[in-house]
């Protein structure tokens, strides 16, 4: 768990904080109202929204993340935009084209796969409908959240291979698996992807040194921040994707940041999230266009506190969250 350095006292966080209720376009990992809670440090917006289902410890490394990008100046970017992916919730394949046209221009798309509930034909049915709207030229990645055993894992490599998938993100829940995955489609030459095992581990750099995958996906806040990231990529010495916790265009600027940074960025990153919400905070939300996102922080549109804020009760939640977040990051 990342400690503060010189945090701003917890009464100037709590002055400056607004909660917002965002509703999604459609249902996404589980949810269809999405809370964040942003607040305004002295180099600009900020946000801190871990998932409801969090504990504190690991709600704590997404607040550090919000005060280091609030009260810390970040890093001097190396591009001005950023190149990004399109994500396509486990919707019905007959719903694929009127999500995926919300990203016009995306050439990339990660497809969520393994949902509950769903089988592997819905699967495979989904990202058939994704390549035709993308045409042969287009790049397609899945993401299976770790919902698979090694052999569920294996079985829809087989199954989704005639759509030339870019590569599989956590496939498997732990690092022995994604080894031995790993192993089983070596002569494949796919890729695997860790997400989970990275910004859910205690060493996130253990995938690396076990070998378990190809590329890391980077997320801001669940790792830290934009400086804390940086010294894993550095440290972990592999391609990376940074990707986005289902954040408002404040996280989103963070994340872009933290890609803007990185000296080398191979692949689209899955920053273009904003569009999964019906309504967005910032006076300009941060979208893609032509397949990229520009490199800047955001104004908020205040009147969001008022057509989107959340009850009392909700808000008073996270306060309370917030403070004993704060409080687990003061202990040495």
């Amino acid at each position: 768990m990342p400690t503060l350095v010189d945090p701003p006292p917890l009464d100037e966080l709590l002055a400056g904080a607004h909660l917002v209720a965002l509703p999604l376009i459609t249902r996404f990992r589980g949810i269809e109202l999405r809370e964040a809670m942003l607040l305004r440090g002295p180099f600009g917006w900020t946000e801190f929204s871990p998932f409801t289902e969090y504990d504190d410890a690991e709600a704590s490394a997404w607040l550090h993340a919000a005060i280091d990008f609030g009260w810390r100046e970040t890093p001097t970017p190396l591009r001005q935009r950023v190149g990004v992916n399109a994500t396509l919730p486990a919707v019905p394949a007959d719903r694929v084209d009127a999500v995926l046209a919300r990203y016009a221009g995306t050439r990339t798309v990660k497809v969520k796969v393994a949902e509950p509930g769903q089988q592997l034909a819905d699967d495979v049915a989904r990202v058939k409908a994704t390549r035709a709207f993308l045409g042969p030229e287009g790049r397609i990645r899945v993401d299976a959240n770790g919902a698979w055993n090694v052999d569920e894992a294996e079985h829809a490599a087989h199954a989704l291979a005639g759509f030339d998938l870019e590569y599989l993100e956590q496939p498997c829940a732990t690092v022995a698996e994604l080894v031995e995955l790993r192993a089983r489609l070596h002569d494949w030459q796919l890729p695997i992807a860790a997400d989970e095992s990275v910004r859910k581990a205690d060493d996130p750099l253990a995938v690396a040194r076990a070998g378990a995958a190809d590329l890391l996906v980077i997320k801001a806040q669940p790792l830290g921040g934009i400086h804390r990231a940086l010294r894993i990529v550095a440290e972990a010495g592999l391609p990376v994707v940074v990707s986005s916790a289902l954040e408002t265009s404040v996280g989103i600027s963070m994340g872009v940041a933290l890609a803007a940074a990185i000296p080398e960025l191979s692949y689209d990153c899955g920053l273009a999230t904003v569009g999964l919400f019906e309504y967005d905070v910032a006076v300009e939300p941060l979208v893609a266009v032509d397949g990229e996102i520009e490199v800047r922080r955001v104004e908020v549109n205040e009147r969001v506190f008022r057509e989107y804020g959340a009850s009392n009760d909700r808000d008073n939640w996270w306060r309370a969250r917030l403070e004993r977040c704060y409080n687990l990051l003061l202990v040495e």
